[in-house]
């Protein structure tokens, strides 16, 4: 039977994301690294399967191919527990994976960018500074739900937990400071905890 593909960067939290949840679900699948950099997503190839030239990219043994991590979590993850037990529960999951999307990763994913990516250059600087306060004000808007909860939603490890983890673990590599965030440091031992973790790729 073949496996299933993806297309990612080893270095890419989004990309991450589809890893850490293929290991805990221990779903075997082939990894094909593309260099974002090095223009690898905008040849011909490439854009047959994603037009939108971005990875990471599910590629499915009949020949379908899936865009968007988010999207993919949900798809991978659909009908078993890490995607909720009823209608209200998934919606919640949902909820904080566009979040994530809207409200944390467009400052902390993209500051690790400019820093780890592109090596911090003079003429981003005031980018970094512009995007300090929308991404502290995500990392409040997680911790006052983690004082309260183990996990992001009912308690219970979640697609909506390994979406914000993706980045919220290397938090620090854009510039953000989690000592003041007791309770998402301590989410983060907890995720890093469970057998079914794996530490990002970092190059």
């Amino acid at each position: 039977m073949d496996k299933l593909k993806v297309y990612g960067d080893s270095r890419s939290g989004n990309c991450y994301k589809l890893k850490l949840l293929f290991s805990e679900l221990k779903i075997s699948y082939e990894w094909h690294e593309v260099d974002i950099l090095a223009g690898d997503t905008r040849t011909p190839e490439f854009l047959a399967m994603n037009p939108n030239g971005k990875i990471p990219l599910l590629s499915l043994p009949d020949g379908r191919h899936l865009a968007e991590s988010n999207a993919i979590l949900c798809y991978v993850a659909d009908g078993g527990d890490f995607f909720g037990h009823d209608a209200f529960s998934r919606a919640e999951i949902l909820q904080w994976m566009f979040f994530e999307q809207y409200s944390h990763e467009p400052y902390i994913a993209t500051s690790r960018f400019i820093i780890r990516y592109l090596g911090s250059p003079v003429e981003r600087q005031a980018d970094l500074v512009q995007k300090q306060k929308s991404g502290y004000a995500a990392l409040r808007v997680m911790e006052q739900r983690l004082e309260h909860y183990e996990f992001l939603v009912d308690d219970k490890f979640s697609i909506a937990d390994i979406a914000l983890y993706a980045y919220t673990h290397v938090a620090d590599e854009g510039g953000f400071d989690l000592q003041g965030y007791p309770a998402i440091r301590g989410w983060i031992d907890r995720i890093r905890s469970r057998p079914g973790h794996i530490s990002m790729e970092l190059k």
